[in-house]
């Protein structure tokens, strides 16, 4: 059982879009900017998507988090520093170690990523207004949990180098506990986060055969 209704989880949502506005704007300007630089990679263009990724995460864990959901949720608490510790890593691997490079592919990965990078960005919140979630009251792109680890999944499918293990722990795990709550609360758009777990295996597969090709050139 959640301690929380329906009503109270939804209610946050508009009580924190109204509080941070025009935070939303930002948040898309800085999604358009990654998909440019997912589009012509470059060592600058790298750093850029890790630390754009790290500053979601961070952001989405101090404030939509710490601030607004743990007050009907005591363990949004234990949330909000996950997903600090997850912006955290970003930047470690991507923006400061260089452990995340991306390119330009083709295959299953790369049309799965860039679906599931318009789905957070567009098709989830128009989902929402049609079921019945209308702005102010829905999750937003960049600045809450479900659309950023759906974008998560989404770019790092998008890499041409390995995908540090260690940098797939805590979205799976939200991936599970935010899949699991949309289905209990009704919010259909992001039920795909369930699921949207099961691209590690694949990135854990297609890393594993680059390493096979690579020894065996």
């Amino acid at each position: 059982m959640l301690p929380f209704t329906r009503e109270q989880f939804l209610g946050v949502f508009a009580e924190y879009n109204i509080a941070v506005w025009p935070v939303q704007v930002v948040a898309y300007a800085l999604g358009l900017a990654v998909v440019a630089a997912l589009l012509r990679p470059s060592p600058i263009g790298h750093r850029f998507v890790a630390g754009a990724l790290a500053a979601m995460w961070i952001w989405t864990g101090v404030a939509y988090h710490g601030l607004f959901f743990a007050p009907i949720n005591p363990v949004a608490l234990a949330f909000g520093a996950l997903f600090v510790v997850q912006g955290i890593l970003f930047f470690v691997a991507g923006a400061a170690g260089r452990r995340l490079v991306f390119g330009r592919s083709v295959g299953f990965a790369t049309t799965l990523g860039w679906a599931l990078v318009a789905y957070a960005a567009v098709l989830y919140p128009l989902l929402g207004q049609a079921t019945g979630h209308a702005y102010p009251a829905q999750p937003m792109f960049g600045i809450t949990p479900c659309p950023v680890t759906l974008f998560t999944f989404g770019v790092l499918l998008l890499t041409s180098a390995p995908v540090p293990r260690w940098l797939l722990i805590i979205p799976l795990a939200w991936s599970l506990v935010g899949g699991s709550a949309a289905f209990m609360l009704g919010v259909p758009q992001d039920w795909p986060l369930l699921f949207s777990g099961l691209t590690i295996v694949w990135l854990v597969l297609r890393d594993r055969r680059r390493a096979e090709a690579h020894a065996s050139a």
